[in-house]
């Protein structure tokens, strides 16, 4: 697998899911509201959605469409690639 310019962008924004997810943890250790922690659930669900399709996106543009162009792989196989990774979108 090859680093890509996104990838720090997607770590930093796991990173601060994670120290989200901690938060609601407390929360619901605290017994606080429903209401407040499935709004907090929402933002880190969210979060981390979009650091998916980021990474699904980048995979994409560099790799796929990189691979196709250098004729590594066969149009078959880059549309099976394709697919594969889509279904995670």
């Amino acid at each position: 697998m090859s680093v890509h310019s996104s990838h720090p962008d997607i770590i930093n924004r796991l990173k601060r899911a994670e120290g989200h997810i901690k938060s609601i943890i407390k929360m619901l250790e605290e017994n606080r509201g429903c209401l407040d922690v499935a709004q907090q659930l929402h933002a880190v669900e969210k979060s981390i959605t979009n650091a998916k399709k980021t990474l699904v996106h980048d995979h994409i543009d560099h790799c796929l469409s990189h691979a196709i162009n250098d004729n590594s792989i066969d149009s078959a196989e880059a549309l099976k690639e394709f697919k594969d990774i889509t279904k995670y979108l």
